[in-house]
């Protein structure tokens, strides 16, 4: 999975915060929904422009994220 292929970051859509490739869905809504317990199923039905493909890549960044950082707790 190469969340590139769904995830982009452009300065003049929603301040630069990654979105989903030709939308204006923030990754960070998608996480929030997966954290919340929300299934792909329910996300989509939410969102449906967004495929498994695109939660998947929003894993797989966060994934890759979470491995370039330390949060202090």
């Amino acid at each position: 999975m190469n969340w590139r292929d769904h995830i982009t970051a452009d300065p003049k859509i929603c301040h630069g915060k990654a979105c989903f490739r030709g939308t204006r869905i923030m990754v960070s809504v998608v996480l929030d929904c997966l954290a919340a317990d929300m299934s792909a199923d329910a996300i989509i039905a939410e969102y449906p422009s967004l495929s498994k493909a695109a939660i998947h890549a929003a894993l797989a960044y966060s994934s890759e994220l979470a491995q370039e950082r330390v949060v202090v707790t």
